[in-house]
């Protein structure tokens, strides 16, 4: 990879970059709802509540799952990976934003070369390849900004980068009623991103409140490879 980009300079950075996903394929009516756990400084806590009630209301979603939360709950991650309502994505590493410059993103340090990309990638990729038996399909940087240049080194590594449509808490930040509304104002084809290392903050009822006011609309939720 190295000697592949390591040449290479970004021409663009950000959300929305070339090779980041944002909403489910053209015509897809469904809504896909992901959720991070970032791990370290940035939480490794567990928002059971959220887990529960998606197991309650039979809500399917996409975890993404970084290296050190997984280290620090591995019997949740244990139980979260048998259950076939979810699927596990890769939230790297050590939770940076992918870069192979190092530019930052909400005062987190990215990462500032080809091979620190690879490593925040391959990384937690060999980690859930183990635990899991197989590799993980879609990734998400922490903070989940790119350049133009990171995001092929991630799809060489065979991922696809999932970014989002609407952010349902603003990284865990939001109070219930402003969760509840950002969630749904989501279209159908939506990726809604959310967190779940932060329980005992507005997310739990915030999405619960929004999920079941549209599963009574008539909303469909799928994890992303039920439609990728």
């Amino acid at each position: 990879m190295v000697q592949r980009y390591g040449g290479t300079a970004p021409g663009d950075w950000g959300l929305e970059v070339a090779g980041v996903i944002t909403e489910l394929p053209e015509g897809e009516r469904a809504m896909a709802l992901t959720f991070d756990a970032c791990g370290g400084p940035g939480g490794n806590g567990y928002d059971a509540d959220l887990i529960d009630f998606l197991r309650g209301s039979r809500v399917p979603a996409t975890l993404f799952l970084n290296a050190r939360w997984i280290d620090a709950n591995p019997d949740v991650f244990e139980q979260l990976a048998a259950d076939q309502l979810f699927e596990i994505g890769n939230h790297g590493t050590v939770h940076r934003p992918l870069s192979v410059t190092g530019r930052s993103a909400y005062g987190i340090a990215g990462t500032g070369d080809v091979g620190e990309v690879y490593d925040e990638v391959a990384g937690n990729a060999r980690k859930l390849a183990e635990l899991l038996g197989r590799p993980p399909r879609f990734f998400r940087s922490g903070t989940a900004h790119y350049d133009d240049v990171a995001t092929r080194v991630v799809a060489d590594l065979g991922e696809h980068i999932a970014g989002f449509t609407v952010n349902g808490d603003d990284g865990a930040t939001l109070r219930a009623a402003e969760v509840r509304a950002e969630v749904a104002s989501a279209p159908p084809g939506a990726i809604v991103i959310g967190h779940m290392n932060h329980p005992g903050g507005g997310t739990a009822p915030g999405f619960a409140a929004a999920v079941s006011d549209l599963l009574g609309a008539g909303r469909r939720f799928v994890r992303l490879s039920d439609v990728m």
